[in-house]
């Protein structure tokens, strides 16, 4: 399976993350807008995903629950500024295990020729040293295989 394009300029407080899917925009964007769908992709392939909230609405709420093998639980959440299918979700993004460090997020959806589509996430951070906390935490890792987990489901999808 194909990587993710990262960007991470030196001093900026943004992470651009791209990728292409083999499946049609509207696919893609309903596969990350699901309240049932989510839990099959989001997240690392050995925890459970939980969707406590998911209100895909401009002022909705969200909220996931990671648990791992051990019992451990790790929470997510944000608020939906913005959604306009199937090319954008604006929302934020909060690890609760970090408190007041909250990211803004841009997702786009973009056709690509032969059926495909390239989601782009830019990620925007309140300050430098959260970004490059972020960078080193291993989001890149964790979100190739979110994204390798969402490849596969949406073939399944497609079928």
């Amino acid at each position: 399976m194909t990587k993710a394009t990262v960007i991470a300029e030196p001093g900026t407080y943004e992470i651009i993350m791209s990728r292409v899917f083999n499946a049609p925009r509207e696919l893609v964007y309903k596969t990350i807008t699901d309240p049932k769908l989510v839990p099959q992709w989001w997240g690392q392939r050995h925890n459970t995903t939980i969707v406590d909230k998911m209100e895909a609405k401009a002022g909705g709420v969200w909220r996931y629950i990671q648990r791992d093998p051990h019992g451990n639980e790790f929470a997510f959440h944000g608020v939906y500024h913005s959604l306009t299918a199937p090319e954008r979700v604006i929302d934020t993004f909060e690890f609760e295990g970090m408190p007041g460090h909250v990211i803004l997020e841009t997702l786009t959806l973009e056709e690509e020729v032969g059926g495909k589509t390239r989601l782009t996430v830019s990620s925007v951070f309140q300050s430098v040293a959260d970004r490059d906390g972020m960078i080193q935490s291993g989001m890149e890792e964790g979100s190739n295989e979110s994204y390798d987990r969402l490849e596969e489901l949406l073939a399944t999808l497609k079928a």
